[in-house]
């Protein structure tokens, strides 16, 4: 009996495992030679251009210092450090033997062209959702870039999960393909913001916290979470600050990295920003403005904005002159000379009662701030924030935390502030 119980096992492993590598596997699609740069039409190459900007994938795949999307630039996750792909037409280390079938397959499948499942730190999840015009678009745009030579060191992901064909395990739990689909009770506009927030721009993937797999939590889509030692806040109704995001307000901050209500783009946001949609239309930042000012819930929660400005104008007066507080004093010393405003909210000069770091549940990016700065290339254009690390001790910095936090919101004290603070400071500006 037990003989054939453990036959009928090993028979029954047998045949799931089997049935695992037939899913799994995906064949090679023949390499080509590489198209010359000529035949692409370049109204397609200006599109795609446009899309890449809208999908930041400069950020990604550009090392620091190095050649434009030729790869190597590490992405730090909690099962190992993943370095991105060159995505030039060098035939070698890029995809210059690429077809366009085989592009688009990586796009729309995340598989590459020898057939291996592509690690989901690349966006495929979003990126499914293109259209294949689209598709077509980066593609010619990438053919048509400069050829680098160069490939990217190997990546620390610990074994089995480094096994790519186990990638296949994951997209069954968690992958989706297929093009958006357009909700017909929604406005033309709308659908536009929708299609490229979830699909080029995959702004879930920052915005969205993940569960123990690395796959974004379909129950908490935009609800914020953890990226590169940042905050990516809620962009849904539980975003803590004051001023909900109306359209205009992120239509401004999309476009300039500025606004009056929720301060600087920093951080990760600041290349998005400033790099990345910069030559995206006018239309369509504003169609992204649209589809999350629905999601925030905005236009009803408009009446929330006089009282939170009038709260904001009155608490910008405490701590402005003398104070035997000596949380006060180092905020006087190093912060009011800056922030604050002459009766009205000024975006150049953030309103820490209304910005978006002093009112999140977690204080990373306000510490993020105060230690290392703004630097001319964030925020507003040749306007700085001086950083603090060198002249700040952690229970200086942990100090103006606390007081920003109890006489600028109405939220729960910070616990553990100076570890936090010690902890920000140990990781650095970057993690590069």
């Amino acid at each position: 009996m037990f003989k054939r119980l453990l036959i009928g096992a090993i028979a029954a492993a047998v045949l799931g495992f089997g049935g695992f590598i037939a899913f799994a596997w995906r064949p090679a699609i023949a390499p080509i030679t590489p198209p010359a740069p000529s035949s692409f039409d370049p109204a397609l190459v200006a599109r795609g251009e446009v899309l890449a900007g809208a999908g930041y994938c400069s950020a990604c795949h550009t090392p620091k210092g190095g050649k434009p999307f030729s790869g190597g630039r590490p992405m730090f996750t909690d099962f190992g450090t993943i370095y991105a792909t060159n995505i030039t037409p060098d035939p070698k280390t890029g995809i210059g033997d690429w077809s366009e079938e085989a592009f688009r397959r990586a796009v729309w499948e995340g598989v590459a062209r020898d057939g291996s499942h592509i690690l989901p730190a690349f966006p495929f999840d979003h990126l499914t959702k293109l259209s294949e015009q689209d598709v077509k678009a980066l593609y010619a745009y990438f053919m048509t870039r400069e050829p680098v030579e160069a490939t990217a060191p190997e990546n620390t992901i610990p074994f089995p999960m480094n096994i790519r064909l186990f990638q296949a395990g994951w997209k069954l739990l968690f992958f989706r393909p297929g093009r958006f689909e357009p909700r017909p009770d929604k406005s033309e506009e709308w659908n536009r913001g929708a299609y490229l927030a979830e699909g080029i721009s995959h702004c879930g993937a920052c915005h969205t916290p993940r569960n123990l797999l690395g796959a974004e939590k379909p129950s908490a889509t935009y609800a914020g979470a953890f990226i590169d030692n940042w905050v990516a806040p809620p962009l849904d109704k539980s975003n803590p600050s004051p001023v909900p995001w109306s359209r205009d307000e992120l239509y401004t901050y999309l476009r300039t990295g500025l606004s009056r209500y929720h301060g600087t783009a920093s951080g990760p946001m600041s290349p998005v920003v400033h790099d990345g949609l910069k030559l995206v239309s006018d239309a369509d930042v504003r169609a992204i403005a649209t589809y999350f000012a629905d999601i925030d819930q905005a236009a009803a929660r408009a009446s929330e904005e006089t009282a939170a400005v009038s709260r904001a104008l009155a608490a910008s007066k405490q701590g402005v002159g003398l104070s035997d507080d000596s949380a006060a004093k180092l905020y006087t010393a190093a912060c009011a000379s800056c922030h604050y405003n002459g009766g009205e909210i000024n975006p150049l000069r953030p309103d820490l009662a209304l910005n978006s770091a002093v009112n999140l549940d977690d204080p990373t990016n306000l510490i993020r701030i105060i230690l290392f700065g703004v630097d001319v290339k964030e925020g507003a254009s040749d306007l700085v924030m001086p950083a603090f690390a060198s002249g700040f001790s952690d229970a200086d910095v942990a100090h103006i935390a606390a007081y920003l936090r109890a006489t600028r919101t109405s939220h729960a004290p910070w616990p553990e502030l100076e570890q936090k603070v010690a902890s920000i400071r140990a990781q650095g500006k970057t993690q590069e």
